[in-house]
């Protein structure tokens, strides 16, 4: 079996085009497991049948945490761009976080601070290393915004549980952006 191929279509069904895997989305993003299995195993695309063990060893083997299964639903953690607002458990963040960017979005950052742009939510690492591994998928040489995140919330920016190395929020004003 191919995970990898699995985990990136499951992403994909749950994150960006639930429609086309005739999904129902929940308001906290979940889906019932059962019609995850019924249209991938439509589709024809895998050699065996897809069975509830494949998605908890696509989990189990992941180097990132994208997906969580709830008793006989799945849902996507992060990173969805479609049209329904998935809500989130407001949470308090950790001091300091941070945010790999290509250079070229500098400009816009400074003025306007990090907006979601086609996501729900701006991402946010918890160490270095996570936001470098993002930024370096939009620029060979990212830098490395470091977020004061507690005084983002103490000044009402809301912040919510990603997984363990991601935190979302809204959007973040640039006051609070160390470049």
């Amino acid at each position: 079996m191919d995970y990898i191929r699995l985990s990136k279509e499951i992403s994909y069904a749950l994150r960006h085009a639930p429609w086309e895997y005739e999904l129902e989305m929940d308001e906290d993003g979940f889906v019932p497991i059962s019609g995850l299995l019924a249209a991938l195993n439509e589709s024809g695309r895998y050699k065996r049948e897809i069975v509830k063990a494949d998605l908890e060893r696509i989990m189990e083997i992941s180097d990132k945490r994208r997906h969580e299964i709830v008793g006989e639903r799945i849902r996507a953690l992060y990173g969805h761009s479609i049209p329904i607002h998935i809500r989130k458990t407001e949470s308090v963040p950790p001091e300091t976080l941070y945010h790999g960017t290509a250079k070229r979005f500098l400009p816009a950052i400074r003025e306007k601070g990090l907006l979601p742009m086609n996501r729900q939510y701006v991402h946010l690492s918890c160490d270095c290393e996570t936001a470098l591994q993002v930024g370096k998928r939009r620029d060979f040489a990212p830098v490395i915004l470091t977020i004061n995140a507690v005084q983002a919330f103490e000044n009402g920016v809301k912040f919510y549980i990603g997984n363990e190395k991601v935190w979302l929020c809204d959007n973040l004003p640039p006051v609070f952006i160390r470049f």
